[in-house]
């Protein structure tokens, strides 16, 4: 099992670039893992890597992307049974 960040953001963040930004965010932080839009037009993620990493990934996802308007975040650590080796955007 692997520690890993799993959140749902909601809010304006399908079709404003949010999952590029993540997706930059994620890379900038040396973290691996994937995004998705989700089809009630949330975006869902999860990211694995080291502890500070990914406290500082959730302390950024609440910011968004410039075109975004995130009002909420639900986030929280879990034990995930696949480890990635990099970031993916996904459909």
């Amino acid at each position: 099992m692997t520690p890993s960040l799993h959140a749902t953001v909601s809010g304006k963040v399908q079709g404003v670039y949010f999952r590029a930004w993540v997706f930059d965010q994620a890379k900038s932080l040396g973290l691996s893992g994937w995004v998705r839009n989700l089809r009630d037009g949330q975006v869902e993620l999860l990211a694995q890597g080291e502890a500070p990493a990914l406290a500082a990934f959730k302390e950024r996802l609440p910011g968004g992307s410039p075109l975004s308007r995130v009002e909420s975040v639900a986030a929280e650590m879990i034990d995930y049974d696949k480890a990635y080796d990099g970031f993916e955007i996904r459909g």
